[in-house]
């Protein structure tokens, strides 16, 4: 056994670590099948190249590179009667689908961005890496590029992309990844929940139940998942917040930012921004990378500045 395996089954348990190399060694690279879609263009590599060359017989290839490159700060704010008096203006910075391998243009737009940002916690929700399958040293350098811009506790999730034999290094850059667990933040008395689950959208090994277990009954608890579908599950868990990413917006939206696809079976007003659910808040967001193309169009990429603030 290498020595990533026996650090995943010290971390994760026998079980959960064998189910998810697993359904990785089983399902990689699958184009037909597996996850909550049938079919997934991300492992379609052969129709890659004719999209790029579409884009450029259409003039809108290096346009959809510059606005790839074109990373937005934006801001949220998300109010709840449950939120205790200490966390008021708690900052969290959200980064999801960096994809660090597709864009150095974006990334390094994200670290200018993200450099002197003003935040408590930083979560990232999911896809580090621009492939499916195959060789992540790349990734992790990358991932480690964006990590040295960033500042306060790091909490992280795996994506659809993504592999779970990155976890041992991720964390050893002292990112938390939550794997279907838990995390209490205190300030002062006060304390707010914050849960991560693994990849609920291609190797289904995600365990709201499990990671929710000891959020007490009225507690103000907010949910890290890379993708945002399992909304009816998290919003029946009691999770005030939902925070995820997947959907890219699109990508490749229509004017007025319609998107084509989602690649997620999810209302389209959830497909990217904030949304409500049951009294949940839902955060969807676009991505600060690219996936299949490192293009963009009607959709530019983004990072998230949350803020919390009581709702009387």
């Amino acid at each position: 056994m290498t020595d990533i395996s026996l650090r995943l089954d010290k971390r994760l348990g026998r079980i959960h670590a064998r189910q998810r190399l697993g359904i990785e060694e089983d399902h990689e690279a699958q184009i037909f099948g597996q996850g909550l879609n049938f079919f997934h263009l991300e492992n379609w590599y052969s129709i890659h190249a004719a999209i790029r060359n579409v884009l450029r017989i259409t003039g809108l290839y290096g346009r959809g590179c510059r606005n790839a490159a074109n990373v937005q700060l934006r801001m949220n704010n998300v109010a709840s009667v449950r939120l205790p008096r200490g966390f008021e203006g708690f900052r969290i910075l959200q980064l999801s689908d960096l994809h660090v391998d597709m864009s150095h243009p974006a990334m390094c737009r994200v670290i200018e961005l993200v450099t002197d940002l003003d935040y408590d916690i930083c979560v990232l929700t999911g896809d580090f890496r621009g492939k499916t399958f195959g060789p992540f040293e790349e990734t992790l350098d990358g991932v480690a590029r964006v990590r040295a811009s960033l500042k306060g506790p790091l909490y992280g999730v795996l994506g659809n992309h993504d592999t779970v034999r990155m976890v041992p290094a991720m964390e050893d850059m002292g990112i938390r990844m939550l794997m279907n667990e838990l995390e209490v933040i205190e300030r002062s008395d006060d304390r707010i929940y914050l849960a991560g689950i693994d990849d609920a959208h291609f190797f289904r090994v995600d365990n709201i139940e499990k990671a929710a277990a000891d959020v007490p009954a009225e507690a103000f608890s907010i949910l890290l998942s890379h993708t945002p579908e399992i909304y009816r599950q998290a919003a029946h868990a009691g999770f005030g917040v939902l925070l995820a990413g997947h959907t890219h917006g699109g990508q490749i939206c229509l004017p007025g930012g319609m998107p084509i696809t989602l690649d997620s079976k999810l209302p389209r007003s959830m497909g990217a921004g904030a949304w409500e659910y049951r009294g949940m808040a839902g955060y969807t967001s676009v991505g600060a990378g690219s996936s299949v193309v490192a293009v963009r169009l009607n959709c530019l990429p983004e990072v998230t500045l949350h803020q919390l603030g009581r709702k009387d």
